[in-house]
């Protein structure tokens, strides 16, 4: 095993800013570019991707992105990274990045990518970003980056073992996407129609679910050991269905149970999660759960009803936020129960499945955590 620095290996070179690139050159079609908002952990964000002509690309070829590059966020959270695979061929760098190509033969980037993502190298860069309010990711700072190498095979191998377990998350939360529009599917089909039957009436959000507004607890109660309750603050520990544990409080004080619906009151303004376990919630949260057994179906409803809170989001305020009475008089069709019930019991299964692939993705997750850095520093080998 040889110790590298990663600019020893690699070409590091920052995306087009300034005048070589502007804002207005970007298309509704096109190539996808690759910003600091599409950059997960080891992972692309397609979300919200944007685009620009061929004739852009071609004009910024040096920006151009191959199989096996691996891309880094300039700003923000600057230990986050992505690694360019066949699907992401000849897409281009946004100008908030930095990208990282491997000159040496004997590198397998898959391989580099994990070693990037073991808990060292990341406080590493998050210590040597520069910024007061926001931190900033130069090549120096990410050149300087020690990188124990292995022999290609080995690397090889580490990267197989390794991308199975994300294979198999993948997979799992493809399932999950799927689930979720067929419930999304199952809702619409019983609920949305033109004519409202006499059997149900017009109500408000409060006649049919508990409602808590988020209360941040004490700063000084805040850990990362896992002692007390999961944290919430806000939507940015949403995910895709649940929301990630970052920040544990010994001392909660307003509360979320397992599977309410945890909704953003704070911009953006109607984001949706499901608790994944008993939890605190903050003031950019509000726990909501159905008062008659209709728990998934309040859910839905907020989904379907998401033009409530795009009237906050949309009315010119730097941060939009809800107030509780707007939330509690939200206005709501509220069918008849036998109607209610049949969604809960058809829907209840499905949501079971999902919370199942959820508690697989987690416990392969820590597997995975487990045995990145244990396979990065020698202490096991594939063989073990």
């Amino acid at each position: 095993m040889r110790i590298v620095k990663l600019r020893d290996i690699s070409e590091l070179k920052t995306g087009p800013f300034g005048t070589q690139f502007r804002a207005s050159e970007y298309v509704t079609e096109g190539i996808p570019v690759i910003n600091v908002k599409n950059i997960g952990y080891g992972s692309l964000l397609v979300s919200g991707l944007y685009h620009v002509s061929e004739n852009t690309l071609e004009r910024l070829s040096e920006h151009k992105l191959q199989e096996g590059d691996i891309v880094f966020g300039r700003k923000g959270s600057v230990d986050r990274h992505c690694l360019i695979r066949k699907g992401q061929d000849g897409w281009m760098q946004g100008s908030d990045c930095i990208r990282v190509r491997f000159t040496d033969a004997i590198v397998y980037p898959e391989f580099v990518s994990y070693y990037l993502l073991t808990d060292a190298v990341k406080m590493k860069i998050n210590n040597s970003a520069v910024g007061s309010t926001m931190a900033s990711l130069n090549t120096d700072i990410l050149g300087d980056i020690d990188i124990n190498l292995p022999d290609y095979e080995e690397q090889k191998r580490i990267a197989l073992i390794l991308g199975t377990i994300d294979k198999k998350i993948s997979n799992n939360n493809q399932i999950n996407d799927y689930l979720c529009a067929q419930l999304q599917i199952l809702f619409s089909y019983l609920f949305n129609i033109s004519v409202m039957p006499e059997s149900w009436t017009q109500g408000v959000l409060a006649d049919i679910a508990n409602i808590t507004m988020g209360q941040s607890p004490s700063g000084e109660s805040f850990n990362t050991q896992g002692n007390g309750y999961p944290f919430y603050q806000g939507s940015t520990d949403f995910g895709t269905i649940f929301p990630a544990k970052r920040m544990y409080t010994d001392k909660p004080s307003r509360y979320a149970a397992v599977f309410d619906t945890l909704l953003s009151v704070r911009a953006p303004v109607g984001s949706l999660n499901i608790a994944y376990e008993n939890c605190c919630i903050g003031r950019g949260l509000a726990s909501i759960h159905g008062k008659y057994d209709n728990n998934i179906f309040v859910r839905y409803l907020l989904k379907n009803n998401k033009w409530y809170f795009d009237n906050i989001n949309n009315n010119g305020t730097t941060f939009g936020s809800i107030t509780k009475d707007y939330l509690f008089e939200m206005p709501v069709v509220i069918p008849d129960g036998k109607s209610i019930a049949m969604f809960e019991q058809k829907s209840s299964l499905i949501e079971r499945q999902i919370y199942e692939n959820e508690q697989q993705t987690r416990k392969l997750q820590n597997l995975r955590d487990w045995l990145l850095p244990m396979l990065m520093n020698g202490q096991a080998t594939i063989e073990n």
